[in-house]
């Protein structure tokens, strides 16, 4: 689903003052606009997606009046999410509808949800050039030493009750919009004209909105109703998917996601250009995109998807710069980041191996640690997962390892006989992973088979990235006792979709047909895979996550498969956790996450913004100095020179981003540097220590 153009002037820091009323700009707020109307092929087409819903979706619900009721507030809020184009009285006449779009879509009616889609777009268009002529006006002035707090979040906030009030919402928005871009470095000229183009590219964008672009909306509406996963796909969409689904991948390997009116960063497909940079990072927010090293940026802010990643995407060797409204609060001007597109080297995906060095006990103890980046399998007949993963252990066999870490972080998913195979190097044969479908069968036929190759002692690393097949991994090797599992909840798709053609070539519905279970009889759906002994992290679970979408099908039990299991990973825990938790205390990096995630949910937390900049500086000021003191802290205890000022520090870390722009490299894998693989490291240590003195201890008892 693709949110459209009433989200569009939520921006992270918001602010700015205006002495004059929309008024002054009075258009016919009802001023009619070319009207789209439903074509016979898609009522055809309508008939078949409720078909398909009611017949193979998991979750079974009947389209009813209830069905239908929770359709007309998803559409409106598709439709209207920040509640500043509809007015109350509008919501009120939508209302005869409420009750009747179940009977209407399974006779193939769409005339009301465009009649609906007609007044957005009469009051969208209005609104659009009330706004820019507001700007075009040289003799609006605007001010910001008002003492105004706006609120940016109105997702549950009433519809304005009259355009009166609607022109107040504007008018903060407008400040707020403004505001931002100076305290970002343009100056207020700049801001205005910025604003003034935003508006002109999106009103030139809506006027190019087609029927199939609005059938689309509206099927969507219902369609996540039933969950976040299941879709329809246009023709132009299903082709764009297919195109995506293929192994060569040419651009700069970011996943991108609608959030309003906001472009932002779902997760870095590993190897490629964008995770090699460094720079861009899930949940930020991708406001302007400029072609080479001196294009002119582009706004984006309520853009289509699919046309920003057009403006993205573009041939090997090109550079593409984007302007990014950075996840981290602390960063409060927008960033600038050039990235050249490439493809994305498969083989740079490849499971690979290094050897990490722990003290512990006295003694050192030689880990191997094995990278998964994806589960693989299809893009090489010689080469899998399985048959990597299992050459790199008789590799670190022959190093005499003391035991092994795979490292799962950032890996989405990928092959599910893969996640089998994986599991089977670990464990005897047994099952992996419990499947149920839509009619409530159960199948257990994803099995390990043969005898585990490596029987040693391992941990497996997560974090809120680690997704569906690695989620299946990892829930094995927890269930079956065979290993630790350790980092940071995992994302939670434990779902399963399917792709049907539909009405002969007018589009696919991607639909949900079954949930993965682990063997546990715990569902990897929703709650993810929890892990034994938890690292700190500054990701938001709120914001990232299948827990983060509405309709998300909900966590829940089956019946366990029998299994057997190798360690009682509870008995060790009540040793490993307070040890670990010591050397949370003093570790310098571990210390500066803490620190900065607490930071990081105090700015999140914040509801309301000032519209005075006076007050905007001294936050801003505020906000700099703590980072630059948490950052000090951790140099100081790393034995490092400290900064003198924020400036400093922000120098320093420009001209670390310039040198990695100017030539990103191939990510190399050196877990000593990593300070998650390092405490994860001397957490197996502590492991190896503690099983040894229970197999002593059990050696003694008579």
């Amino acid at each position: 689903m693709q949110p459209l153009f009433s989200r569009i002037l939520r921006t992270s820091f918001l602010t700015s003052a205006l002495v004059f009323s929309l008024s002054s700009f009075a258009l016919d707020d009802t001023a009619k606009v070319a009207k789209l109307k439903p074509l016979e092929i898609q009522s055809k087409t309508a008939v078949e997606i409720v078909d398909q819903l009611s017949k193979h979706h998991y979750r079974k619900q009947e389209l009813n009046d209830s069905l239908s009721s929770r359709f007309l507030d998803e559409y409106l809020k598709t439709l209207d999410s920040s509640k500043n184009i509809f007015i109350a009285s509008d919501i009120a006449e939508f209302d005869k509808y409420r009750k009747t779009f179940d009977d209407d879509f399974k006779a193939g009616k769409l005339n009301n949800g465009f009649a609906i889609y007609s007044r957005f777009g009469d009051r969208y268009v209005a609104r659009l050039n009330r706004v820019i002529a507001m700007l075009d006006d040289k003799k609006v002035q605007f001010t910001f030493d008002t003492d105004e707090t706006y609120n940016p979040d109105r997702k549950n906030a009433s519809w304005p009750a009259n355009p009166e009030e609607a022109d107040k919402l504007w008018l903060q928005n407008i400040k707020a919009s403004l505001l931002s871009s100076m305290l970002s470095g343009k100056s207020l000229e700049e801001s205005r004209t910025n604003l003034r183009k935003r508006f002109t590219t999106q009103l030139r964008y809506f006027n190019q909105q087609t029927s199939e672009e609005v059938f689309s909306l509206i099927m969507n509406s219902l369609t996540t109703l039933f969950d976040p996963h299941t879709n329809y796909l246009s023709p132009d969409t299903s082709q764009n998917f297919t195109t995506s689904m293929t192994n060569k991948f040419e651009g700069i390997g970011a996943e991108l996601k609608t959030d309003e009116d906001y472009t932002k960063v779902a997760r870095l497909i590993p190897a490629s250009p964008a995770e090699k940079q460094g720079q861009l990072k899930p949940n930020d927010k991708i406001v302007g995109v400029a072609q080479g090293e001196k294009g002119e940026f582009e706004d984006i802010i309520g853009w289509r998807l699919t046309d920003v990643v057009k403006k993205i995407k573009g041939p090997k060797g090109t550079i593409v710069r984007l302007e990014v409204i950075a996840a981290d609060p602390t960063i409060t001007q927008h960033k600038i980041i050039s990235i050249k597109r490439d493809t994305i080297e498969l083989e740079e995906q490849k499971a690979k191996k290094a050897i990490l060095n722990v003290k512990n006990g006295g003694q050192t103890l030689k880990l191997g640690v094995i990278d998964i980046p994806v589960f693989y399998g299809n893009f090489d007949p010689n080469s899998s997962v399985g048959r990597d993963v299992y050459r790199l252990l008789q590799e670190l066999r022959q190093e005499n390892i003391d035991g092994i870490i795979l490292d799962l972080r950032e890996n989405g998913g990928g092959s599910l006989p893969e996640a089998a195979t994986l599991t089977n190097l670990f464990v005897d044969p047994g099952p992996v992973v419990q499947i149920r479908q839509a009619d409530d069968v159960i199948s257990r036929d994803v099995r390990a088979s043969v005898p585990a190759v490596y029987r040693g002692p391992l941990i497996v690393l997560i974090n809120r990235f680690s997704a569906s097949a690695s989620e299946i991994f990892a829930g094995a090797i927890q269930d079956y006792g065979r290993g630790l599992v350790v980092g940071s909840t995992t994302w939670g798709k434990g779902s399963v979709q399917s792709y049907m053609p539909i009405n002969k070539g007018e589009g696919n519905i991607k639909i949900t047909q079954a949930k993965f279970y682990r063997i546990s009889g715990d569902s990897t759906q929703h709650r993810g895979v929890i892990p034994d002994i938890e690292l700190p992290s500054l990701i938001d679970t709120k914001e990232l996550g299948e827990s983060s979408y509405d309709n998300a099908l909900p966590w829940d039990q089956i019946r366990a498969a029998p299994h057997d299991v190798y360690n009682n990973i509870k008995d060790v825990l009540p040793v490993l956790k307070p040890a670990h938790q010591e050397r949370m205390k003093t570790d310098p990096e571990f210390v500066y996450l803490k620190q900065q995630a607490a930071l990081y949910e105090e700015l999140n937390n914040k509801k309301t913004v000032s519209l005075k900049l006076a007050v905007r500086q001294q936050e801003q000021q505020q906000i700099e100095q703590r980072t630059l003191d948490i950052e000090n802290q951790k140099r100081k205890a790393k034995g490092e020179t400290v900064y003198a000022n924020y400036a400093d520090y922000k120098a320093k870390e420009l001209k670390k981003d310039d040198e990695e722009s100017a030539a990103p490299k191939k990510k190399e894998f050196e877990p000593e540097k990593d300070p998650y693989l390092v405490e994860t490291g001397k957490i197996l240590g502590d492991f190896i220590l503690q099983t040894k003195k229970q197999i002593a201890q059990k050696t003694a008892t008579p």
